[in-house]
């Protein structure tokens, strides 16, 4: 899955000063996740992107990012407005489940962001991390772990892990938040999804540092 865009998200921070929402995707995309599982996520992101974008402020406030670790961690989508993302190509499934390196490198990009809202004076809300995985980490995860769930706790990013499938480890992935990781009921990537963009709605309509009521999860987790 591929994205281009109009014009430079630094730019758009001084054109459009309206108070943002960094959103990093943080995909398993390993082999396990050939056939099915991996149409059904490309469904699932692209329906996403297409709901906050025609959500006329939701797409202005949110900044959406994917990061995918398979055959190797790849920035698939700079962190980028919602508004000016365009030509969705599909992810391919590939190789192991460098987990730890994909989150680190969305850790650093978000804070990279931040800095780039105060350099710029933009108000903006603490950033979401989404980890989804079918599987267990196989590089060295757990000192980024322990950096990205002390982020979680102390409210400074919103970690939500994601286990797919029964072979989820969602003893790791709870390892990365203070929350508990949800396990996503079948291949219910649409109605997650779904969810998310509904709670990025909710966020960008909100006053930055404020609590949010987020939407229930019951559509597609399985607790």
């Amino acid at each position: 899955m591929e994205f281009t865009t109009a014009l430079t998200p630094y730019a758009d921070l001084i054109e459009n000063p309206v108070a943002r929402c960094a959103c990093m995707l943080v995909l398993d995309v390993s082999s396990s996740m050939d056939g099915e599982p991996i149409r059904e996520l490309n469904d699932g992101v692209q329906r996403f992107i297409a709901e906050i974008q025609e959500d006329e402020f939701a797409s202005q406030a949110i900044e959406l990012g994917i990061v995918t670790f398979g055959s190797r961690v790849n920035v698939t989508l700079p962190i980028t407005p919602a508004h000016l993302i365009t030509d969705v190509r599909p992810l391919e499934a590939d190789g192991m489940t460098p987990m730890g390196e994909a989150v680190a490198q969305s850790m650093q990009a978000l804070a990279a962001r931040k800095a780039e809202y105060r350099q710029t004076g933009t108000s903006y809300y603490q950033p979401w991390l989404v980890l989804m995985s079918d599987g267990a980490p196989n590089d060295d995860w757990r000192a980024t772990a322990v950096q990205c769930r002390s982020l979680s706790a102390e409210r400074k990013l919103v970690v939500l892990p994601v286990g797919v499938g029964e072979g989820a480890d969602l003893a790791i992935l709870g390892q990365f938040s203070h929350r508990p990781a949800m396990p996503i009921a079948g291949l219910r990537f649409r109605e997650f999804f779904q969810w998310l963009s509904a709670s990025m709605s909710r966020v960008s309509q909100s006053t930055p540092g404020t609590g949010v009521n987020l939407p229930p999860t019951s559509g597609w987790d399985q607790i």
